[in-house]
């Protein structure tokens, strides 16, 4: 028995057809919007990749971007099947390109719908990501005359302005590198000297920070040096003021801003998802009651549409037999190979034998 099957006059079909045509620029529509979306975040991952450690995280908008792409060629095919429904001498040519149709159509589904899942499970990888991209960051900061690097602080400090945000997890991450170059240390100094000692890896460590830590909506001057000490600055406590630093960790920052797009995105996608779920069935429905009709004698007598011609179950059972067979068919038995290649043996060994024993004897 049919699945959904639903009746459909002349009328109706034609209804159907204009409706589904409509529906599909509408996709086609939804496509772009999908691909501008991918090409978007991508872009955004890209401005960031120096203080990324991997890019598991762009598998999200190169599905978008591919999805996309092929969301905007289905469906304006599928509008072109609107436009040859009519027509019975046009339609029979997609009959054939209708099954990869349908395929590419339920995968593009499943795509989208993987994205929706990977923007919530990828958090964990992005946020690693970036923890181990913002370490290698802060400790490269000082190499300002380093090929490959140069640009490490400009882009640290860029970053902690733009997303108003200071260290890896918090301001404290800078007390554990030096971020000031050798290059512009006084090594006649004896501070200098003092603090260079003072650590087993001799490095010039401080209890400061980059001015790009500095939070312009604090009332008090920027204070970037001896941070811990309350006794070097006047009417200033450390453990109890609030710094006029800022008090986010880059991570924590660039986390949020990514989720928070990628979340975004959620909606959107679920939007497109339905918009192509109803595409999808309803080519369907198109499809078969076409086809109906022009089974018919009279093309204009009603027909009957429907999702598929046999139940679930036993849709399910005629396919999985035709996989196995198609299985059965690809594969080789060695066993088989061995005996007739045998079989091949005996009879070539008992061609050789008759030979030999119908030949004349030699004079």
């Amino acid at each position: 028995m049919a699945l959904l099957k639903m009746k459909f006059n002349q009328q109706r079909r034609v209804r159907l057809a204009q409706g589904l045509w409509l529906l599909s620029w509408l996709a086609v529509t939804c496509g772009a919007f999908i691909f501008c979306l991918g090409v978007y975040l991508k872009t955004e991952l890209l401005r960031r990749d120096e203080v990324m450690e991997n890019t598991e995280i762009h598998v999200v908008p190169n599905i978008l971007i591919m999805v996309g792409l092929a969301s905007i060629g289905t469906n304006w095919i599928a509008s072109r099947v609107c436009q040859d429904s009519m027509d019975a001498s046009r339609f029979p040519r997609w009959k054939v390109l209708l099954l990869a149709w349908f395929v590419v159509a339920a995968l593009l589904c499943c795509l989208l719908l993987a994205v929706v899942v990977l923007s919530y499970a990828l958090q964990g990888r992005l946020e690693e990501s970036l923890k181990v991209g913002l370490r290698n960051g802060i400790r490269f900061y000082k190499d300002t005359d380093v090929p490959g690097r140069c640009f490490q602080k400009e882009t640290i400090d860029r970053l902690q302005m733009e997303f108003r945000c200071c260290g890896n997890n918090n301001f404290k991450d800078w007390f554990e590198v030096q971020w000031v170059s050798n290059r512009y240390l006084d090594f006649t100094s004896q501070e200098v000297k003092d603090r260079v000692r003072s650590n087993v890896d001799n490095r010039y460590l401080l209890d400061g920070v980059p001015f790009s830590c500095c939070n312009p909506a604090s009332p008090r001057p920027c204070l970037q040096y001896h941070l811990t000490d309350s006794r070097a600055h006047y009417n200033y406590e450390y453990q109890s003021e609030e710094l006029n630093l800022y008090g986010r960790g880059c991570r924590q920052a660039l986390t949020d801003y990514y989720m928070g797009l990628m979340n975004s995105t959620g909606p959107g996608v679920l939007s497109v998802i339905l918009i192509q779920m109803s595409v999808l069935l309803s080519m369907r429905y198109l499809q078969t009651a076409v086809e109906g009709a022009m089974a018919l004698e009279n093309p204009e007598e009603e027909s009957e549409g429907y999702l598929l011609e046999k139940g679930v179950k036993e849709t399910y059972q005629d396919v999985r037999a035709k996989v196995l067979n198609l299985v059965k068919f690809v594969q080789v038995d060695p066993a088989d190979e061995g005996a007739s290649g045998a079989a091949e043996g005996e009879k070539t060994a008992d061609a050789n034998t008759e030979k030999a024993a119908t030949s004349p004897p030699a004079s």
